[in-house]
């Protein structure tokens, strides 16, 4: 599903060079549900970014669906991404004007999908997530865990193979939180969708099959099933 191979990533500033991410090498296998997580400033929203198709690293390999993404054009990128990745964030990105089932069914529109079709679709989409009752709702008429719940039906619409969340509960107080992450582990079991979550709360970590920790640009651990002292200590 995902192949990163040596990446590297420097920023550029007026203080100079500011290393990023160092040789990062990184296997997530389709249908897998991940938490990348560290400290502020280990790199993994600057890795999020870059699996996301956000940004390019300055060396190393991202392959997606066995496509290496070196290889594209911007216009390619953006077809890719569009095709096979959904994104989840912490602050949510709903549009306050459109109802929760006009803003799940946006990135369909640029697909060049009809109406009818790209509301039948997205109306599946916050069934999938419980919020079917909520379809003529506007962001500033639902609770965060809602408003977060309709940003994920948003991001499953056009069926991605891999949905990408950051920091998906940073907003959230914990009972929302625990309901969101309950969301993404039925949505990992049921649909199968590959799930990676970028998280600095280890207790979220906890409750993802497999933890990857970042610490200073490269990957310090990765686990699966027992929660190491790694993640506890962050």
């Amino acid at each position: 599903m995902l192949s990163i191979e040596n990446i590297t990533k420097t920023y550029q500033s007026r203080a100079g060079s500011l290393p990023v991410l160092t040789r990062v090498n990184l296997e997530v296998r389709r249908g897998e549900l991940c938490a990348l997580t560290g400290a502020s400033g280990s790199g993994k929203t600057t890795l999020m970014n870059l699996i996301g198709l956000l940004d390019r690293p300055d060396e190393g390999t991202i392959r997606l669906d066995d496509t290496d993404t070196a290889t594209l054009h911007e216009s390619g990128v953006a077809v890719l991404r569009n095709r096979l990745i959904g994104f989840v964030f912490q602050s949510f990105h709903l549009l306050p004007r459109l109802s929760a089932l006009d803003n799940v069914a946006l990135p369909l529109l640029y697909r060049g999908m009809a109406k009818a079709s790209r509301r039948s679709l997205a109306a599946a989409a916050l069934k999938r997530v419980g919020l079917a009752a909520r379809a003529a709702h506007h962001p500033e008429e639902m609770s965060g865990g809602q408003r977060q719940r309709v940003a994920i039906a948003r991001a499953l619409v056009g069926e991605p193979s891999l949905l990408l969340a950051d920091e998906p509960t940073g907003n959230l107080d914990s009972h929302a939180a625990d309901d969101i992450m309950a969301l993404f582990l039925a949505l990992n079991r049921d649909i199968g969708v590959t799930i990676l979550i970028v998280t600095h709360d280890p207790t979220i970590a906890a409750r993802c099959p497999r933890r990857i920790v970042m610490h200073d640009g490269r990957v310090r651990d990765d686990n699966r099933g027992i929660l190491r002292d790694a993640v506890c200590l962050l």
